[in-house]
């Protein structure tokens, strides 16, 4: 078999980079690159991606629906990490540990959409619960986030390292119009009837994420318990080698989370937190924003293509 030919459409970005890295020293596969007199030129970029076996698209949205609109040849397979093609129907959603099927899906695939970084947490937690109905599909769920300002991309990073950087905000929380792009993203691939009051922020950290969902015990079903929350996650993720569950006596001990705890790694930390006396619980998960929450899943997800 030939060695595919794997064409990196935003290698300049802040996830295209990192999935550059990554793959720039492997001996499977051949990048494929524009040169940067050629990034703004319409037709060699039509040809490049048309020569490729996968394309990754690290582009804003509306330039990842040219792209792909510029794919002539059959063959060429697709793996967007924009936000363009999350809720497509005809395009596989790109989060392998979603469901036992997920990653046989993506293998056979010709389009696969790369998840968002916060959707990453969220449905992590939200869809084992929701597929197990513990959690009813109409609960009001509130999601807070808080993500390493490099989840803002180049402005992000620039705004932090530039020469300004001293008068960085060291926290804000942005997304008040609450109608934050990736609500739909969530709410399909979780399974939630309405969509989710999202409440995103950046701190003054480069990368990682601590993402939660507080839920009422008193609004769940009779005897469904932190117990049999975290039983439910624990078995969702029992053959997943990137995506660990806390244990409940390790939660106990919890006095925070660092969102940077996992940085570095494609791994995602899911975790129960419980205060019995008030019936509340607590869901959280801590991440990578640019590894599990970005170019980790999509080299994951070129990797099930490869196979």
């Amino acid at each position: 078999m030939a060695t595919p030919l794997i064409f990196i459409d935003g290698d300049q970005g802040t996830t295209g980079l990192q999935i550059h890295q990554r793959l720039c020293n492997r001996t499977d596969l051949r990048l494929l690159t524009l040169s940067p007199e050629h990034r703004k030129d319409p037709q060699r970029r039509a040809e490049i991606i048309n020569d490729c076996d996968i394309a990754i698209l690290c582009l804003p949205d509306q330039a990842a629906r040219e792209a792909v609109a510029s794919i002539k040849n059959p063959a060429v397979r697709v793996i967007d990490a924009s936000s363009a093609h999350r809720t497509h129907p005809d395009w596989v959603y790109g989060f392998a540990q979603m469901s036992s099927q997920q990653a046989r899906q993506i293998a056979t695939a010709r389009r696969v959409s790369n998840p968002g970084c916060y959707p990453t947490g969220a449905i992590g937690l939200l869809r084992p619960l929701l597929e197990a109905g513990l959690l009813p599909a109409d609960y009001p769920t509130n999601i807070h986030a808080v993500s390493g300002y490099s989840g803002k991309g180049r402005a992000g990073v620039q705004e932090h390292e530039g020469e300004n950087a001293s008068q960085a905000p060291a926290f804000q929380v942005y997304g008040l119009g609450l109608a934050h792009k990736h609500i739909p993203e969530i709410q399909q691939h979780s399974g939630l009837m309405e969509p989710p009051m999202f409440v995103p922020a950046y701190g003054a950290f480069r990368q990682g994420i601590v993402l939660t969902i507080p839920l009422q015990l008193r609004l769940l079903a009779p005897g469904v318990d932190a117990m049999r929350l975290h039983a439910c996650l624990t078995q969702h993720y029992a053959d997943a080698s990137d995506v660990q569950v806390m244990s409940m006596q390790e939660a106990k001990e919890l006095t925070s989370l660092d969102p940077q705890a996992l940085n570095g790694t494609d791994n995602l930390r899911l975790v129960v937190c419980e205060d019995d006396k008030t019936g509340q619980v607590l869901l959280a998960a801590v991440f990578d924003n640019l590894g599990k929450g970005a170019a980790g899943a999509a080299v994951q997800n070129l990797d099930l293509l490869m196979t």
